[in-house]
């Protein structure tokens, strides 16, 4: 097969596998010429290969291994002499003698290529086509048409409904064999495509699994504090996370985190930095970092976010950054201490009075110089506190226009009569609306707090330091 004829089909493909197999595939691949470059995906090895499809999957016709080949002629003299060159090549050929019989072979048996002539009586070659297209696609079931050689416009009709190649007669055997060398090769690699696709899949859905398993449960309350969250990803990963921490002694540290860019490489990331963040925030933390003063044995918002800085350092290779809000909620008194590296300062609903952006000033994880600055609200029983992700706001409409941080501030005040959790989904809905007939561009999340009066013994149920999930 000409090389032009496989570029059109793909210009790379994946090959997943335990290192052995992978390691056998490279090394394969690179004894005939073709670059690789490794990348290590979710522990699975991943090899990019930038050459045509059919190269990469043996499209060279020494090296297809034969199938079945139905050969349907009303011509007896025609079948038996493509039958005597085809066999001894190492196809399985089976005849038909008009379009009826081929039909209901094929409704039996498999096949891997269909060699058809135009011209028979009764059903006649493109009925045959025809029919077979309302089943079978073009990459399922390759059709060879055959036909005579003043019959060009046989062969225009033919193509138009979908056959994938022709042959002239008297046949040329070698190019017969060629051509339909060519069609197997080419069904093989949609096959290996599609298998390689199914198990990148699997994979995503799998890492996916492990992505979610990271977000709170649902409900979720702790004394005195009600919660909220969605998390939408644009892919079948996101790189967006949110969490809630219970630091006991009275304080809760709430965090959302957007890693530049989407899928893989993103979520990648994210988990990392959600571990890290796990280490750093819980009370039991090592003593490796520098503890604030006046937070004990907890790093402030503002240290968190420095440490993160150094951590995360920007990377030439990577070209990756993520912005964070991270703040720690004192539930005694409702002081919520927060710092926003790069990231959208949370939305602040009071029970009585208008809602308002608490945005603080400061460089994304892995682009400044780790000096950030933190701020302080003031949370009373009844007030709502809402952490997002700029994919919120930045949605877009159809005609190209923002949702926008207004349009979000006042979707919140219109849900404020409703249940949190409520709110927050209702708030979601109304974005997916937005972006109709298309999908939201970048992940969106939101992690929504109510701030509550607790009662004595929730009280002493929060300073024993325990989550409940609500009945």
């Amino acid at each position: 097969m000409a090389s032009n004829e496989t570029e059109g089909l793909a210009s790379a493909v994946a090959v997943f596998g335990d290192h052995a197999s992978a390691e056998d595939a490279v090394g394969r691949l690179q004894r005939n010429g073709i670059p690789m470059q490794n990348v290590s995906i979710m522990g699975k090895d991943f090899q990019a290969v930038e050459k045509p499809l059919g190269f990469v999957l043996g499209i060279a016709h020494q090296t297809v291994e034969p199938g079945c080949l139905l050969i349907v002629d009303d011509d007896e003299d025609n079948r038996a002499m493509l039958r005597r060159y085809l066999e001894p090549k190492g196809f399985h050929v089976v005849e038909a003698d008009d379009g009826v019989q081929a039909l209901a072979w094929l409704a039996k048996e498999p096949c891997d290529v269909v060699l058809l002539d135009i011209m028979m009586p009764g059903v006649g070659g493109l009925e045959v086509l025809r029919r077979l297209r309302q089943t079978y696609s073009m990459t399922s079931l390759p059709v060879i048409m055959a036909t005579a050689r003043d019959k060009s416009r046989d062969v225009v009709e033919a193509l138009r409904l979908g056959a994938n190649d022709y042959l002239t007669k008297p046949f040329d055997f070698p190019v017969a064999l060629a051509r339909v060398q060519t069609q197997l090769s080419v069904r093989r690699a949609n096959e290996a495509l599609t298998r390689a696709n199914r198990r990148m899949k699997s994979d995503l859905e799998a890492a996916a699994y492990v992505q979610q398993s990271l977000l709170p449960p649902k409900p979720l309350q702790l004394p005195g504090l009600g919660f909220a969250w969605e998390f939408s990803p644009c892919d079948e990963l996101g790189g967006d996370l949110l969490g809630v921490v219970d630091l006991n002694a009275g304080r809760v540290a709430l965090y959302l985190l957007d890693v530049s860019g989407h899928g893989v490489k993103a979520a990648m990331l994210a988990v990392m930095v959600n571990r890290v963040l796990a280490q750093q925030i819980g009370p039991s933390s090592s003593g490796q970092l520098t503890r604030g003063a006046s937070w004990g044995d907890q790093l402030t918002p503002a240290e968190v976010a420095a440490h993160l800085n150094r951590t995360f350092p920007w990377n030439d290779e990577t070209q990756q950054f993520f912005t964070l809000l991270y703040g720690i909620l004192d539930l005694g008194t409702g002081e919520f201490r927060f710092t926003a590296a790069g990231h959208p300062g949370p939305i602040y609903l009071p029970r009585d009075g208008a809602g308002r952006h608490d945005d603080v000033p400061g460089f994304a994880i892995g682009m400044g110089d780790g000096d950030y600055q933190e701020s302080v609200l003031v949370m009373k029983p009844g007030d709502r506190l809402y952490l997002y992700s700029d994919g919120l706001p930045d949605a877009m409409s159809a005609e190209g226009k923002g949702f926008g941080k207004d349009r979000l501030l006042a979707a919140l005040e219109g849900s404020r009569a409703l249940p949190l959790q409520d709110g927050v989904t209702d708030l979601f809905q109304g974005v997916q609306r937005w972006c109709r007939p298309n999908a939201p561009h970048d992940d969106i999340s939101m992690l929504a707090i109510e701030f509550r009066e607790a009662t004595p013994g929730e009280i002493s149920q929060r300073d024993r330091g325990c989550f409940k999930e609500s009945p």
